[in-house]
């Protein structure tokens, strides 16, 4: 497989949570562990609660996970699912008068009022591109006026981005397709020649056959075992790569018209409707249950934070999320009580960032902690564009509630940093576990995902935790504690997105550390005792 082939399939995968075929198998339950008892780097959750917080009291937290859905009849989290007490059930009124008509659970602002629900979107490239290239398609400079000059730069920079992007998919696309044909024609001989349901490294690799086709077959799948891909992995690509042309940059495709709102009526707040889970709700079951799943039923996995509710909504589809709906999320979390809002999202581009800052700035004016997964695209978004962001439309000015997070991996050696995993040594606050995290998903299921979507609920969990037994505490002294408790980690790792160059640890991140709870309940502890005394 050549090299940028293999980076296009890691990179798709990652988008899609779905790891390629696994090389290494990764200890249960290992985002929980501690470096000295477990000899692995966890954040020390079950040391923390064994050793630290038995039997001291704490209240309960909301933790708000916006995303593409929660599954809120789950075994390990229909216990932990916020209720609005102050609405009835299917009642078809607004009891509590917040303009949501049975936000029972939470609220879905990617879905219409008939119930229908948007799957897929497209990407905020391709809806940039699409309203410009209504005003500028076939003009060039001379004929643009002073006021449309900026909007016309844009316009020829997105342009370029869309056409290289769509490009590139389509030559990924003939690539891997053919791939794939003589991958499943290869596998399928080789069964049949061996006489297997199931074929092994080992026997493929010892094959001596002076059968041209077998040679081929034999060929093909070792570039699978070597390079940790296989029929399943690569149909699963097929697929990301035929939604990416049909759908997320398919300049023709528009499904806002299932929400039925004035899309470009940014202040406008009471639409979608009140299914939480909607049609694909994997990766928001996944993020919830890392932060919350029930540590007391004997059931599936253990959660970080025991005395929390989970309020769900639903603004995050196949494609890009909207600032509208991210804006009217956040404001809508936050006049409902929680407290931590876990953002597992990202884009390139945000065309109303302006209404997203006034929600950060409201967020911030009543103390809630957003909680910002860093993005899988080995980037250095120190350099490079990715919203939502701490940064406020004049980027001298950040918000004080906000963490950033890379994602951290369950390996002791220079490959523990997520090699998806974007960093920054001035965006990104600090690493978390975001490697082959085993944790809640639909319909009763489990399974193990990777990316900064999964690292961004470890923090959440831990921020949960600090705040559920040290109320006393301000939002200001649980992001400090957060970031000062960090398990420093002075050693080289391979640098995100390369082959094997090496950067120092404390060079990905503004803290060089990795969360641990632990720390941060000692240090908690510590705080509230000098509190106390003065």
């Amino acid at each position: 497989m050549n090299k940028k082939l293999k980076y296009w399939l890691l990179a798709a995968f990652f988008a899609l949570q779905m790891p390629l075929q696994a090389q290494e198998k990764a200890p249960q339950n290992w985002f929980n562990l501690d470096a000295k008892t477990d000899q692995i780097q966890g954040v020390s959750t079950e040391r923390s609660y064994k050793e630290l917080l038995k039997n001291k009291p704490s209240q309960t937290v909301i933790v708000a996970v916006i995303d593409s859905g929660v599954d809120p009849e789950h075994e390990d989290l229909k216990t932990k699912i916020w209720k609005n007490t102050d609405e009835i059930p299917n009642n078809g009124i607004d009891d509590d008068k917040n303009g949501y008509v049975d936000d029972v659970q939470g609220w879905n602002f990617i879905g219409g009022k008939d119930g229908k629900n948007i799957v897929q979107d497209t990407y905020e490239m391709t809806r940039v591109y699409v309203k410009l290239k209504v005003k500028f398609e076939g003009k060039n400079e001379s004929e643009i006026g002073k006021e449309d000059k900026a909007d016309f730069e844009t316009y020829q920079t997105v342009k370029k981005a869309f056409e290289t992007k769509v490009g590139e998919m389509k030559a990924q696309h003939a690539n891997v397709s053919n791939l794939y044909k003589k991958y499943v024609s290869g596998s399928k001989l080789l069964k049949a020649y061996f006489e297997t349901e199931e074929l092994t490294k080992e026997m493929v690799s010892g094959l001596e056959s002076s059968d041209e086709k077998i040679s081929l077959a034999q060929s093909v799948l070792m570039r699978g075992f070597t390079n940790g891909f296989n029929e399943e992995s690569l149909k699963a690509y097929l697929a990301y790569l035929d939604d990416n042309l049909n759908y997320g940059y398919n300049e023709n495709f528009e499904p806002r018209n299932i929400v039925g709102d004035s899309y470009d009526n940014i202040n406008e707040k009471n639409y979608g409707n009140n299914d939480v889970k909607g049609p694909d709700a994997k990766h928001g079951t996944h993020v919830a249950g890392i932060i919350a799943a029930d540590r007391n039923n004997n059931l599936g996995m253990m959660g970080i934070a025991e005395n929390v509710q989970i309020m769900p909504i639903r603004a995050v589809p196949g494609g890009d999320e909207r600032d509208k709906d991210i804006a009217n999320a956040i404001f809508y979390a936050v006049d409902n009580g929680a407290k931590i809002i876990n953002m597992s999202f990202g884009k390139a581009y945000s065309p109303q960032k302006a209404k997203v800052d006034e929600a950060v700035r409201y967020a911030e004016s009543k103390g809630v902690l957003l909680i910002h997964a860093a993005g899988n695209s080995s980037e250095n978004i120190d350099v490079e564009r990715n919203f939502p962001t701490r940064l406020f439309g004049d980027n001298q000015k950040s918000a004080g509630n906000w963490l950033e997070i890379g994602a951290f991996s369950w390996k002791k050696d220079e490959k523990s940093v997520g090699d998806f995993s974007n960093y920054g040594k001035k965006t990104v606050d600090l690493f978390a576990p975001g490697v082959d995290l085993y944790s809640t998903t639909p319909d009763q299921k489990y399974e193990s995902l990777s990316g900064t979507s999964m690292a961004a609920p470890v923090v959440s969990g831990v921020a949960a935790l600090l705040m559920s037994y040290y109320p006393q505490l301000s939002l200001a002294q649980i992001k400090e504690i957060i970031l000062k408790s960090v398990v420093k980690m002075d050693k080289e790792v391979i640098k995100p997105g390369s082959e094997d160059e090496k950067i120092a640890f404390k060079e990905l991140s503004i803290t060089g550390g990795v969360i641990n709870a632990y720390e941060a309940v000692l240090m908690a502890e510590k705080m509230k005792t000098k509190m106390k005394s003065r």
